[in-house]
């Protein structure tokens, strides 16, 4: 799936995920940063139906992020490049403000007033953590990493669209090896292979909950050729896509949390 700018908190169980060739594992202690648009692998890998997996995901809206730091004063130290997404320590602090979070469903009333008060308090103590950093470069316009998140989010809009790095990297406002420098360091891949991930998640997607047959979802997202679609979703999934739809469908496949681009 591809996951969006957000945080995500584990109350029971613990998660992975594969972006590119870097592993993250998270659960009870540790808390998952997402600051820009990622296709990853996603699984549970620690969980049971009598305790199952249990979790918060918030969304980070961007003007929100800035508002918050455009009124408190943090410290954040100068930031060396890394990945769009880190795990970070569950503090008690930040713990509570969850918590807090989850209790306005008990009191609906209270929703409309507190709702933005404590998502702007989780905001502020993510970007008070060592991993802030990366959140702040982003949502900070005029940074390299803010730059190079408005190409992301183009091709997340525009993934079945013919790709030119160097339109690209005009949208971003950046020359073209500097462009693929700070994508890289953001995604650990290429823009092109950002594209295809997208597109084959996505083409899976309509595979599987449309019904369409494989050519059709090749062509809907872009791809000129089945063969090449083929053989690009043979490699990154692991089996032919009506291989792939017969497993997923088979009653023993394990509940998917998401398929394609959502």
């Amino acid at each position: 799936m591809t996951y969006e700018p957000r945080v995500t908190v584990i109350a029971r169980g613990r998660k992975r995920v594969d972006l590119g060739r870097t592993t993250f594992i998270y659960d009870a202690s540790r808390f998952l940063l997402t600051s820009v648009d990622l296709p990853v692998v996603s699984r549970v890998i620690e969980a049971s139906e009598k305790v199952p997996c249990l979790a918060l995901l918030l969304k980070l809206e961007m003007p929100v992020v800035r508002e918050v730091l455009s009124r408190v004063e943090i410290q954040i130290e100068a930031l060396a490049d890394s990945l769009g997404m880190a795990t970070g320590e569950t503090t008690v602090e930040f713990l509570s403000a969850c918590c807090r979070l989850v209790d306005l469903l008990d009191t609906p009333q209270d929703v409309p007033f507190l709702n933005g008060l404590i998502q702007r308090e989780i905001i502020y103590r993510i970007l008070r953590s060592t991993e802030g950093a990366r959140l702040r470069a982003i949502a900070t316009l005029g940074e390299q990493s803010h730059r190079t998140a408005k190409a992301i989010a183009w091709i997340r809009a525009n993934y079945a669209k013919p790709l030119r790095v160097e339109d690209l990297a005009e949208i971003a406002g950046m020359g073209v090896s500097t462009l693929h420098h700070h994508f890289r360091m953001l995604t650990a891949m290429s823009p092109l292979q950002y594209q295809k991930q997208l597109r084959l998640q996505a083409a899976r997607g309509r595979m599987l909950m449309d019904g369409l047959d494989a050519a059709s979802a090749a062509f809907e997202v872009g791809y000129e050729s089945a063969s090449q679609f083929n053989r690009e979703y043979n490699r990154f999934f692991g089996q032919p896509p009506m291989r792939d739809m017969r497993t997923l469908r088979s009653p023993s496949a394990p509940p998917m949390e998401s398929v394609g681009v959502g």
